[in-house]
Order: C-alpha cells, then sequence, then structure tokens
C-alpha cells in the first residue's frame, strides 16, 4: 500500500513539475485565446461547407454539441452571437473568406497539437507544413462528422414518425435515439480527446497510454464547469470590470481553465509511460511484488 501510495505521488509531482516547469500555465493561455479566435472561423467554414453537402441544421447541432459541455451562463451568450453570425450569407464555398476561415480554424488544432508535443515530452520532427496541413484535415473531418450529426437528427423525427405507423416495435430504440442529447456530446468529446491524444503530437502512443489523462480531463472538465458555474452565480461581476466584454471574458477564463485540464491530462499520461505504471500494475495483477520504478522509460523520456 506504501508503495503504490508513494508511485501516485511521484506520478502526480512529475506532471505538475514538468506542466510548470516547461511554461504549462503559458501554454494554456494560448491553447485558450487559440480555441476561441478558431471557434467562429470553424462554425463559418462548416456552416459553407455543411451547406453545400446538404446538411442545412449544421449550424444548430454544431452549436449544441461545443456549448452543452459548457456552463449556461457562459454558453448562453456566446451561443447566441454564434447564430447570429452563422445566418449572415456568405456566397459558395470556395471564396476566399471561406478559406480563410478554415485556415484560421486549424490554428487551434495547431495550438493543441503544440501544447501536446510539451505534455508528452516530444520534440516535433514533421515539417511545418505537413502538420498544417493535418490540422487542415482535422477542421474538415470535424465538420464532416457534425454534419453528418446534424442530418441524422433531423431523419430521426421522420423515421419515428414512419415507424410508429408501419415498425411499432422500433419507435423506442428510435425514441432513445433522438433523446441522446448531452450524452452525444459527450461521446464525440470524448472521441476528440482520443484523436488529439493518439495521432496530433509527435512520437506514437497506445490507446491504453492516453486513457487515463482523458478519463481525468473528462471528471475535472465536469467538475471544473461546475464549479465555475457555481463562482460566476455567487461571487464573479465581470460585468463590473470589463463592461460589454463581460461574456468575452468570461470565455477565455473557462477556456484556460479547460487548457489547463486538457495539458495535466497528458502530463499524467506522460507521467504513468515514464515510471512504467502500466507495467507494475499488470505485475501485480499476475501475482508479483511492486517494485518502485525510478528509472524513467527510455522510449518516452527527453
Amino acid at each position: 500500500m506504501f508503495a503504490t501510495l508513494r508511485l501516485a505521488y511521484k506520478v502526480a509531482f512529475d506532471a505538475y513539475f514538468h506542466f510548470a516547469e516547461d511554461d504549462g500555465w503559458a501554454m494554456a493561455s494560448h491553447v485558450a485565446l487559440s480555441i476561441l479566435l478558431a471557434l467562429f472561423p470553424f462554425l463559418i467554414f462548416g456552416t459553407a461547407l455543411a451547406g453545400f453537402l446538404g446538411a442545412d441544421s449544421f449550424s444548430e447541432t454544431a452549436v449544441h454539441l461545443i456549448f452543452d459541455t459548457w456552463p449556461e451562463a457562459i454558453a448562453a451568450p456566446i451561443a447566441a452571437q454564434v447564430q447570429q453570425v452563422l445566418t449572415i450569407p456568405r456566397g459558395g464555398l470556395l471564396t476566399v473568406s471561406v478559406l480563410a476561415a478554415a485556415y484560421f480554424a486549424s490554428n487551434g488544432v495547431e495550438a493543441l497539437r503544440i501544447s501536446l508535443n510539451r505534455a508528452y515530452r516530444v520534440s516535433e520532427t514533421r515539417w511545418w507544413y505537413v502538420t498544417r496541413l493535418w490540422s487542415l484535415f482535422y477542421v474538415l473531418m470535424a465538420v464532416i462528422i457534425f454534419a453528418a450529426i446534424s442530418t441524422v437528427l433531423v431523419a430521426v423525427p421522420v423515421a419515428l414518425a414512419f415507424a410508429e405507423e408501419r415498425f411499432p416495435w422500433m419507435t423506442d430504440f428510435l425514441s432513445t435515439m433522438s433523446s441522446l442529447g448531452v450524452y452525444g456530446t459527450i461521446i464525440v468529446l470524448f472521441t476528440g480527446l482520443v484523436i488529439a491524444h493518439l495521432w496530433l503530437p509527435a512520437g506514437r502512443r497506445r490507446l491504453l497510454d492516453v486513457l487515463p489523462g482523458i478519463v481525468l480531463t473528462l471528471l475535472f472538465w465536469v467538475a471544473g464547469a461546475l464549479l465555475f458555474a457555481s463562482y460566476l452565480a455567487t461571487f464573479a461581476n465581470y460585468t463590473a470590470t470589463y463592461a460589454g466584454l463581460a461574456s468575452v471574458m468570461i470565455v477565455l477564463v473557462f477556456l484556460y481553465m479547460i487548457g489547463v485540464i486538457f495539458m495535466l491530462g497528458a502530463e499524467v499520461n506522460a507521467a504513468l509511460m515514464k515510471y512504467q505504471v502500466r507495467r507494475i500494475i499488470k505485475r501485480t495483477i499476475n501475482g508479483k511484488t511492486i517494485k518502485e520504478s525510478s528509472e524513467p522509460d527510455q522510449a518516452v523520456d527527453i
């Protein structure tokens, strides 16, 4: 028991120490600002592409998928502004403004990639244009996935009405599909975190290597969102300080908190790999004695 607690302490200390020493707080602010600046371009590009693909309800679905995991006090003002921006006509898909929106949206992905490289303690070996093309590819895939989800959500009520007449036994299943709500958002968020941890940073990791940090990220995301919402309702008065910029500042502070949580999740994964915790657990399950492991894993330690 003592050895287990000591190993847990070493992992936690290593994760936080490396986060603080490698400018984690500054990188979290970079991630927060980059995500905020990429949010509107992503939705503008996504709306144009989804309209070309025939998914006219993309904007509404994307707003729900992005903001349903945010506290209501934070999401409501920014979501209203997003809906207002997306109603402005912008012409065809291949216009300069839409292509520029796609490029600026990829800046958010680039910020996540750089922060994950630091957290996993790896150096980027790919050319800059390769990483930029991959970021644009991830933006494109996110738009296509959101468009597909929006199409499904539009089709389910139609299928539900048809099933009530022809296939009553499918009614319960379709009703469940149409009421997934926040669960669908959590699934999309979990999938996005898996993709980000596995393929955004340099190097290679297995799914079991990144799952602990992803689970911690989701848990602390929920806890942080609840605490921040309670703080806004009880103590904070951003309007008195920032006036008309209050909603933007609230979103920035929230995204900064999420950036810290996101990077610490990756730092925990890197520390677990450094001290070979998964191998120690496997030996313990097989009935062997837990031995203190002080030497880092050469495959992941820099």
